[in-house]
């Protein structure tokens, strides 16, 4: 069993110290063959820098790595923190007579603070989640 995720990509830019790759993240149905049918299938084009003098060209298809044990970590800070944070703000604005509709809004805007405080400390979650190539 492997103990890292991969995607495949392709090198659209290349530094010195930096290879930039253009994966695509596909949902569960973008394979299936009535995707057309249904519109539930989405993909979409994401850029990932990594970091360190890899030997590619630009257009080249590489394949991208990251640790297994650093997904659970990216979810919980990614998916599972806010969705606490909101939860726990919406019940919190109902137990205070906050009108339902003012409730929702303001449990979706509590995240504003969240998000920019990862943008915030980007640097330091970029240091954590590292992503190579593989030969």
């Amino acid at each position: 069993m492997k103990d890292y995720i991969e995607h495949d990509g392709i090198v659209v830019k290349r530094d010195l110290n930096t290879v930039t790759v253009a994966i695509t993240a596909t949902s569960a149905c973008a394979g299936c063959h009535a995707k057309e049918a249904c519109d539930m299938g989405e993909k979409k084009e994401k850029i990932i820098d990594i970091k360190g003098s890899y030997d590619v060209m630009v257009g080249e298809k590489v394949t991208v790595i990251m640790q297994k044990s650093l997904s659970t970590p990216a979810v919980f800070l990614g998916y599972i923190l806010p969705l606490v944070i909101m939860v726990i703000a919406l019940f919190t604005m109902v137990l205070l007579s906050v009108p339902e509709p003012l409730a929702g809004i303001g449990s979706i805007l509590v995240l504003l603070p969240y998000f920019i405080l990862l943008r915030l400390f980007r640097h330091r979650i970029d240091k954590k989640f590292t992503f190579a190539l593989k030969f």
